[in-house]
């Protein structure tokens, strides 16, 4: 299984280990652009600055929404890319369509490919644990009434993302309270996995709560 999760996408910080997560060029990389968590925000500039991030690297980007696909929609047409880059915006909007677009079981398949899933700030939490974080320090509002918070389960962590000194201390204090283990990335970070290898990628201090794993 190969992860790539983050913050906020590819800073030059952490995108050289991305690239080594590749087996082609960028150039002849195809990446299924999903932007559904997106929808909700009045403000998109995140996006299109990822977007354009992507296109600067040389990927070949096609764009989804998941409320226009089903499981078998999906299943089929993800066996055309290489990577999947789930994008940022609600937390609690996304998670409700992973599951009812069936996103959630084609994922699966396409990891066992051999295929590379990049999280960005929601894209990232949904596939942990569970998604208690998104409301921690800043206003991701539950707006699908979501009652099961439940994450992906890709990895055995909760996370919090956008990590920096005016709301680390709130991250602490929580991450104290709970039972799971915590993983706050700062915008220059990334959590990469590549089958057995797991560790924190980019710049500046890593904050890992409540497991003694190495990362």
């Amino acid at each position: 299984m190969k992860l790539f999760l983050t913050s906020a996408g590819l800073p030059p910080e952490t995108t050289e280990e991305f690239l080594k997560l590749l087996n082609k060029k960028p150039e002849e990389t195809k990446i299924c652009f999903i932007t559904t968590a997106s929808h909700p925000e009045e403000n998109k500039w995140y996006v299109e600055k990822d977007r354009e991030r992507l296109s600067e690297l040389g990927f070949k980007i096609t764009e989804f929404d998941l409320k226009k696909e089903n499981e078998n929609s999906l299943r089929d047409k993800l066996k055309n890319f290489d990577v999947i880059f789930v994008e940022g915006g609600n937390t609690f909007y996304l998670l409700k369509y992973v599951r009812e677009s069936g996103f959630d079981e084609a994922l699966k398949l396409f990891l066992e490919r051999g295929g590379i899933y990049l999280g960005v700030s929601a894209g990232t939490i949904v596939t942990g644990l569970n998604i208690e974080s998104a409301n921690w320090k800043y206003a991701d509002k539950n707006i699908v009434n979501l009652e099961d918070l439940t994450g992906l389960k890709l990895v055995p962590y909760v996370f919090s993302v956008h990590i920096d000194e005016s709301n680390l201390d709130v991250v602490k204090n929580i991450a104290n309270k709970v039972d799971y283990p915590v993983i706050a990335l700062t915008d220059k970070q990334a959590l990469l996995i590549d089958n057995g290898i797991k560790k924190i990628v980019g710049g500046g201090k890593k904050y890992v709560f409540n497991t003694d794993t190495k990362l």
